[in-house]
């Protein structure tokens, strides 16, 4: 019996979609869940931060009182 490459026993895809599709395929198996995990709420604070910062600045530009914090 020949030699089977990865990609006919299953292990590897057969074409990546995309550069972030092969990220993601990357991220899955060099990376528990748990990191994966942990770095997506890591980001999604970093949003939320970003937003609160804009919404603090669109406050301190508009007129009128302002808002003690």
């Amino acid at each position: 019996m020949g030699a089977v490459s990865g990609v006919q026993r299953g292990l590897l895809p057969a074409r990546m979609p995309s550069v972030g599709g092969a990220l993601r395929y990357a991220e899955s198996v060099l990376l528990a869940g748990g990191q994966r995990q942990a770095r997506r709420n890591a980001w999604a604070a970093v949003c939320e931060n970003r937003r609160h910062a804009a919404e603090r600045d669109d406050a301190d530009a508009a007129p009128g009182p302002r808002r003690l914090s």
